[in-house]
């Protein structure tokens, strides 16, 4: 759900580098795959800042949790530093048919490690030795704060955890939703204690349904 106005949310859509032929068939192909699911894929502005944020912290490691058909995954992987990887995890193996013939497409397949299965236990038996540079978070709400936890083991000092759809919809402001529907409520209360941590600095950026982005306290 996009909270801006529609001309805004026009707006910020236009001021991002725009999406490439790939991208853009990616997008057609999971719209018609999965007409009732299309929401669950990232926006193109949303891409733009994943490889971005890549880019920035240098990530030879990323974790992917929640892959669907795949296009933040390779926006991830396009920021890569060289001899990088992401670990994409899982659940559905059906949306990465669509995946990988476009990640074949753009070139970077090689950097992309699929794990099917439950993402806590992809994530518990990741090593606490190999740090992550940047994760990705974008899978069952509810699940959120035990991705959180395991990731914060195996953070790097300078790594980032990026959390989606932490507006909800705005649910999150929504008392009744917070105490009686178990998505809203693990995202609200997961936003105000990564807020208050004091190991932590997170800030939540209003694009799209909400991005936190989260990194140790230097």
């Amino acid at each position: 759900m996009v909270l801006l106005d529609e001309a805004l949310a026009r707006f910020v859509a236009g001021s991002a580098t725009p999406p490439d032929v790939v991208q853009r068939d990616l997008a057609a192909a999971t719209a018609e795959a999965f007409p009732d699911l299309v929401g669950m894929q990232v926006s193109a502005e949303q891409g733009a800042l994943l490889t971005l944020l890549a880019r920035v912290t240098a990530a030879r490691l990323i974790i992917e949790v929640g892959t669907f058909t795949g296009y933040s995954t390779l926006c991830l992987a396009r920021g890569l530093a060289p001899g990088g990887r992401v670990v994409a995890c899982e659940i559905d193996p059906k949306p990465l048919e669509i995946a990988r013939s476009h990640w074949e497409r753009a070139g970077i397949a090689d950097r992309i490690d699929v794990r099917l299965g439950d993402a806590k236990e992809t994530l518990r038996a990741l090593p606490l030795d190999e740090p992550v540079d940047l994760a990705f978070v974008d899978a069952d709400k509810a699940g959120y704060p035990d991705y959180v936890t395991e990731l914060r083991r195996r953070l790097s000092p300078r790594g980032l955890i990026v959390l989606d759809n932490m507006l909800w919809g705005g649910k999150v402001l929504d008392e009744e939703q917070v105490h009686s529907d178990p998505d809203t409520g693990a995202l609200a209360r997961l936003g105000a204690q990564l807020a208050a941590d004091e190991q932590l600095v997170s800030v939540l950026l209003p694009l799209r349904d909400g991005i936190t982005l989260v990194c140790p306290r230097p």
